[in-house]
């Protein structure tokens, strides 16, 4: 699957993603210092006016849609505040990727390495960082910083482009090497959601390498039946807080709402 961001900023799988992301940010907000760390991050910020956007016209069918809602759950707030502070005149020409959205969360004691690959990526992420005290970049293979540097009080975004055939098996390893770190550290994975037999798949290579409690959420966009085509996108957390009934109303509105005959399963596993 190839899925250059800058097309697709602001989609269906945007909004379920960064909603569940500030969902769960909000409840990490208290206690102990949090050390984050995004696997890959991308620029932090989307130019919705830009040409990659207005070619693919996903973002008009995502967050302008959501902007206009009168009808979304409160799950939906903090993306919408964010963005209309991104877009002061009303216009939604700007979208926050999660650099972006974790910066702006984060309290002063935590701190945020956000890992991006690509050269011209990293350089625009880095130019974004000079903003934020608590926020560092690495041009590095954000699976290996993860694996290597979570610890203690920690939450790991796992988000690849999967544009390799090996993005889930490394996830897997990914998760599995930072729990063994720290048994307090919380991940949470993206993954588009194109056939179940794959999405399956992985989740019991998960299960297998990392026992213990997962959370699926599934955003099922139309039915599964073509797996050429991104049909929806799933959420897997990887302990941390009970979040079944906020993540199901996050992808059970943006299926039924912006999907064609969509649905919504979320589900434990361990």
């Amino acid at each position: 699957m190839n899925y250059r961001h800058a097309f697709h900023a602001g989609n269906f799988a945007d909004l379920v993603k960064h909603a569940g992301l500030l969902r769960l940010l909000g409840e990490l907000r208290s206690g102990a210092p949090l050390q984050v760390i995004d696997t890959h991050a991308g620029r932090g910020l989307y130019d919705l006016a830009g040409p990659e956007a207005r070619k693919s016209g996903e973002a008009e069918a995502g967050v302008v849609r959501l902007m206009q809602a009168a009808d979304a759950p409160a799950e939906f707030a903090p993306l919408k505040e964010a963005v209309a502070a991104l877009n002061r005149d009303g216009q939604v020409r700007r979208y926050p990727g999660s650099p972006w959205l974790i910066a702006e969360t984060l309290r002063a004691q935590d701190r945020y390495l956000a890992c991006e690959l690509r050269p011209e990526e990293h350089n625009a992420l880095a130019s974004l960082a000079k903003d934020y005290k608590t926020m560092r970049t690495l041009c590095a293979d954000g699976y290996e910083v993860a694996a290597e540097r979570a610890q203690g009080r920690a939450l790991v975004l796992i988000d690849p482009p999967f544009e390799r055939a090996d993005d889930y098996a490394r996830i897997v390893e990914t998760v599995a090497a930072v729990r063994r770190r720290s048994s307090e550290a919380i991940v949470l994975i993206w993954l588009p959601l194109k056939d179940l037999e794959t999405f399956d798949a992985f989740l019991r290579d998960l299960e297998d390498a990392s026992p213990g409690p997962l959370l699926a959420a599934e955003t099922r966009m139309r039915p599964l039946t073509d797996p050429m085509k991104m049909n929806g996108c799933a959420l897997v957390l990887v302990g941390g807080p009970k979040l079944a009934a906020p993540l199901e109303r996050i992808c059970r509105w943006t299926a039924e709402t912006l999907g064609e005959g969509g649905s919504a399963r979320i589900y434990r596993l361990g």
